[in-house]
């Protein structure tokens, strides 16, 4: 089994670039048909989004528009618990049809602080596409949890935009922490 070290950890390959890239390319064809005669805005969650968001804008091709949001929560390998956003949305929502881009929903919290901030700008519809969802970490409904890429166990990751401290996010494939 291929594995790698990121800092102090070492990790093993989970998922590999061709069966997400397989993946992504459904999640294209089903934003294709399901926003058809509109035309969304993609709202992506940096840093991690950015690889997924830039290659599951590459399988839509309904006209479409893009910005970035940041927020964060993180430190090391678990969620802080605390929300920060750091640069807000750029454009008038108003009205909108909005799809947010997620690199990964674990306990909810990041993604539940973004809907809210963006639903308080009247939006005519907000749904999340998420690579990578573990429900077993979720601490919070998400009801416009609509595009999920992969379910994943409650184990840390990294890779495809996915770091840890800061490392990692080039990789082209997700690897998994493996246990010490």
């Amino acid at each position: 089994m291929h594995k790698i070290q990121v800092e102090d950890k070492e990790f093993e390959i989970f998922l590999d670039n061709d069966i997400i890239n397989k993946r992504i390319r459904l999640m294209g064809i089903q934003l294709n048909v399901d926003y058809e005669d509109k035309c969304p805005l993609f709202v992506g969650v940096l840093n991690g989004s950015f690889l997924f968001m830039a290659d599951l804008i590459k399988e839509v091709n309904i006209p479409c528009e893009i910005t970035f949001m940041r927020v964060a929560s993180y430190e090391g390998t678990s969620s802080s618990g605390q929300v920060k956003e750091l640069i807000g949305l750029p454009t008038n929502i108003e009205g909108r049809d909005i799809i947010i881009v997620e690199d990964i929903v674990d306990t909810g919290l990041t993604l539940t602080h973004i809907l809210k901030t963006i639903k308080e700008k009247n939006p005519a519809s907000v749904k999340v596409a998420s690579l990578l969802l573990k429900p077993a970490a979720l601490k919070y409904d998400i009801d416009d949890l609509e595009y999920i890429g992969f379910e994943i166990p409650n184990e840390f990751v990294v890779g495809y935009g996915l770091d840890y401290n800061g490392l990692g996010r080039n990789l082209i494939d997700i690897y998994r922490a493996t246990e010490a």
